[in-house]
């Protein structure tokens, strides 16, 4: 890792799983030994509203925020939520979206978060064990198959180096 931490932003409706999503990322990076910090924004997530979440990473992390225009990665799991999020995309940075995933090869809706968490996998320096280690240790064990395949699919998508407006 570089002196810089590594920025990502998750963001979708409630009920989607963005927190879940950065729950698993966190404990990717910090059972890999970086330091983490993480900060939510919830607005109306009990009623399917705006909901996000940033995720720092690296050898030092100071702040939890990323900054506005500095996230080297966005991973957006309601595509309506593109244009509310992606001031937060560095000029550099990769948006992860649901287009990018073969929903039809999903067994279960609800683990888009996860499959895009698969996607994310392919530009973070952390092992498929790490993910699969974090991914069982934030979710019941009934949704381990599930997740685990959706994980697969996400993660066998070759990476796009992509930037919204």
């Amino acid at each position: 890792m570089t002196s810089r931490p590594t920025n990502v932003v998750i963001a979708g409706l409630g009920g989607q799983g963005v927190l879940k999503a950065s729950d698993i990322l966190a404990d990717v990076a910090f059972n890999s030994g970086l330091d983490v910090k993480k900060s939510e924004l919830h607005g109306m997530s009990q009623r399917g509203g705006s909901v996000s979440s940033d995720v720092r990473f690296g050898d030092r992390v100071f702040s939890p925020m990323v900054p506005e225009g500095e996230a080297d990665y966005l991973v957006v799991i309601a595509a309506d939520q593109i244009p509310v999020n992606v001031a937060a995309l560095g000029p550099d940075g990769t948006l992860i979206e649901p287009s990018q995933i073969d929903e039809a090869a999903l067994t279960n809706m609800k683990s888009v978060n996860v499959a895009l968490l698969g996607i994310l996998s392919r530009y973070l320096p952390f092992s498929v064990e790490a993910w699969t280690a974090a991914l069982k240790r934030n979710l019941p064990e009934k949704l381990h198959e599930v997740n685990l395949l959706s994980f697969s699919i996400g993660r066998a998508k070759e990476p796009v180096m992509r930037r919204e407006g």
